[in-house]
């Protein structure tokens, strides 16, 4: 057998563990009836920990009864070392009492036997245990991979993010925390000429590689990478987008978003939402919301998205952001309002150099652990 990790040779593979020689031949001619069966045995208990790390059995079974070892002290220890910690351990004692065998199981044994057994049971049992790890072993080996591949992932979507812009008339900075099961965050901004800026943030369902994969397409898409969309009509893309991306096409995937479309001269905004919480506008005139007015993207076939067109002064901060940062888990099972949300950003955060880190370690801060349950995603766009 190899690590948790690398790669599972299905094998069955017993290491018994008993002072008594004859004990031991008779386990190896029972095992040695099952071709399928590797058996290894050491009459040291004192060895029996290095040994089993060296084998890496997929049961271990072993005597009580031992000099210069307490084999309930041995059965403890097997389940303080890491590496032996989730192997099954049985039993095989000559002891029969009620509360040796309790003692024996509140120590992590899995299974106990009177020796010797008929070795039709010795078998059976040293498969159903083999079995049962065999299968943890496969299952944390996929989960392994996927992790890796979910990280994988969720840099190629972190190296599509756009860089950071400190020009006059226009500064913008992001962050962006994948949840360990990555979900469908994804944003971005260009210059559709030399007035116009297009921002935009989508939050596709689920978690997984496919809801990023399907983000990557949305974000290709707003890119003008894809298609001949006109990017500066926002009511236009976003039903675009609804016509593109229906659900009923893409494995029951919708998304939230909000686009926008800032004239840099005027300093006017278009935007046109679909099921996304509001855009914060935060400056001189006090706080604005910029709701999404519109149905989640991919779930209506055929709706037109309406969009809404405001002015924004100088020194406007703008906030694009996922429901990732705002639904958090509080300690005592409550989650963070919206209107909390909005109250820490405008009171503490928009007065520290870094307003979107600030929010982070709050956050984090609040749910009491740097991992979120989904992507966060978050925009700060400055009109200078």
């Amino acid at each position: 057998m190899s690590d948790l990790a690398g790669t599972i040779t299905p094998r069955i593979s017993v290491l018994l563990i008993d002072d008594q020689a004859i004990i031991g031949e008779a386990m190896r001619r029972i095992c040695a009836t099952q071709p399928d069966i590797t058996y290894h045995f050491v009459s040291d208990p004192t060895k029996a920990i290095e040994e089993a790390l060296r084998v890496q059995p997929t049961v271990i079974l072993q005597d009580l009864v031992m000099p210069g070892v307490d084999g309930l002290d041995l059965v403890r220890e097997f389940r303080k070392e890491p590496g032996t910690a989730e192997i099954p351990l049985v039993v095989l004692s000559s002891k029969e009492e009620g509360t040796t065998k309790a003692e024996a199981f509140a120590r992590g044994a899995n299974d106990y036997m009177v020796k010797l057994p008929d070795p039709l049971e010795i078998i059976a049992r040293i498969r159903y245990h083999s079995k049962g790890y065999i299968a943890a072993l496969e299952r944390n080996a996929a989960y392994e991979a996927l992790r890796s591949e979910l990280h994988q992932a969720a840099e190629y979507v972190r190296s599509l993010l756009p860089e950071p812009i400190d020009e006059p008339r226009l500064r913008t900075s992001w962050e962006f925390t994948p949840s360990a099961s990555l979900g469908g965050d994804c944003f971005g901004y260009r210059m559709l000429d030399g007035d116009r800026f297009a921002f935009w943030l989508i939050d596709v369902c689920g978690h997984g590689v496919g809801p990023s994969l399907l983000s990557v397409s949305v974000r290709n898409m707003l890119q003008g990478l894809t298609g001949s969309l006109d990017l500066g009509e926002p009511g236009l893309v976003m039903a675009a987008l609804n016509a593109s991306f229906q659900m009923s096409k893409h494995n029951n995937l919708y998304f939230t978003g909000w686009y926008g479309v800032l004239d840099l001269r005027t300093r006017s905004l278009r935007w046109s939402g679909g099921g996304h919480p509001p855009v914060m506008a935060v400056g001189p005139s006090g706080v604005r919301e910029f709701e999404s007015q519109n149905p989640i993207v991919g779930m209506i076939d055929g709706m037109p998205y309406e969009e809404t067109q405001v002015h924004l002064d100088h020194g406007d901060r703008l906030y694009l952001y996922s429901d990732g940062l705002v639904e958090i888990q509080l300690s005592d099972g409550s989650v963070w309002s919206h209107s909390q949300f909005r109250e820490f950003l405008t009171r503490d955060a928009l007065h520290t150099a870094k307003p979107l880190a600030r929010m982070l370690e709050h956050t984090t801060q609040l749910q009491g652990s740097p991992h979120y349950a989904d992507d966060v995603s978050a925009v700060e766009i400055e009109v200078r």
